[in-house]
């Protein structure tokens, strides 16, 4: 039974490294006024969840003039590639 839980443990602790450095992406639509602009763009966000994403990119945006209006969705690097061409030059620019 110890060495059960002892080999858990050990494979538990090498995967943790791999979760924490997995990367936490979220696609978002944002605004100006005066002239109204839209985009679609995807970002690289440190916290993962919709909530975490839309303060930290609300944020972020309005230090460069943008409204955040909405989070499509939160995902991690496997979603990356089929939303690159959507973002075009606001895939990871914010």
């Amino acid at each position: 039974m110890k060495q059960t839980a002892l080999i858990l443990g050990l494979v538990l602790a090498l995967m943790l490294p791999q979760v924490a450095t997995a990367g936490c992406y979220a696609d978002y639509k944002a605004k100006q006024d005066n002239p109204l602009r839209l985009h679609y763009g995807v970002a690289e966000i440190s916290q993962c969840s919709m909530g975490g994403a839309k303060t930290e990119l609300a944020a972020r945006l309005a230090t460069r003039g943008w409204t955040l209006l909405n989070i499509v969705s939160v995902f991690d690097e496997t979603g990356l590639e089929e939303r690159k061409q959507s973002a075009g030059a606001n895939f990871l620019r914010f």
